[in-house]
């Protein structure tokens, strides 16, 4: 397991949102914590605290007024620490090298693969030509509904036909480096992880795979050691105390690594 640092922005600030409150309505969205430091700021943490592999995440569509400034947030975080960030948010085909020269190690991808609800092969392969799959991450954030979890897309607000399982996983990972997950409707509350999903990705563990909803304990990190079989590398956000959370910095760091 690895502590993976994330850097979520939305309407040009550094925040920690609840998931599933996020509209493109007026850009809205339920806040647990805003920042007043810029994006660069926490990069530079990320990187004297040795945690690579973290992803900074574009939470405004690109039709927001705010987008612009969101992205500036963005790029200033990648420079800060080259090739130790992943960036998502409106990635396609057409943006996704820019982000990588910006300094990203890896694109993360969602709504451009699956899009209208289905999963678009056609586009994979264009992106995987385009940045190579050592670049890609695939976004496979999910809700359940009816017992299955299906991947949702657009800041998580569109369900799609696709139900996130072995089978998916298994056509999925030889197109990408590693997963991303958040489990949705968890994110941001704080309330505890997702242990069945934590349990299916962890008896898969067949491509790095980084969780991120709920974690609010150390108690939640040793669940998700336990059921992620110890590979399945955590995201945590509201409940840092770098976000006004209660778990300390170090002390996770601590606790993932040994």
């Amino acid at each position: 397991m690895e502590f993976r640092p994330c850097i979520d922005i939305h309407n040009g600030k550094v925040k920690q949102i609840i998931g599933g409150s996020l509209t493109d309505f007026a850009d809205q969205a339920k806040e647990n914590f805003v920042s007043e430091q810029q994006a660069d700021f926490f990069a530079r943490f990320y990187e004297q605290k040795g945690c690579r592999g973290g992803h900074v995440i574009l939470l405004n569509p690109q039709t927001s007024p705010y987008y612009e400034e969101t992205k500036r947030q963005a790029v200033q975080a990648l420079k800060a620490f080259p090739g130790g960030l992943q960036v998502g948010g409106g990635i396609t085909r057409e943006n996704a090298a820019g982000f990588l020269d910006a300094g990203a190690s890896h694109v993360i991808v969602t709504s451009y693969v699956f899009c209208d609800g289905i999963f678009r092969e056609d586009r994979l392969e264009e992106l995987v030509k385009e940045v190579g799959r050592d670049h890609l991450v695939l976004d496979l954030s999910c809700r359940r509904r009816a017992g299955d979890y299906y991947i949702v897309t657009d800041r998580w607000q569109k369900y799609t036909q696709v139900v996130l399982n072995d089978t998916t996983m298994d056509m999925l990972s030889a197109s990408c480096d590693e997963f991303l997950i958040h489990a949705v409707d968890v994110e941001g509350k704080a309330s505890g992880i997702e242990t069945d999903l934590a349990a299916m990705l962890g008896e898969w563990g067949r491509k790095t795979i980084t969780y991120a909803g709920g974690v609010h304990s150390y108690e939640d990190i040793r669940l998700l050691k336990e059921l992620g079989h110890n590979r399945i590398h955590v995201t945590i956000g509201s409940a840092l105390d770098l976000f006004g959370g209660s778990l300390e910095f170090d002390r996770v760091l601590a606790y993932v690594r040994a």
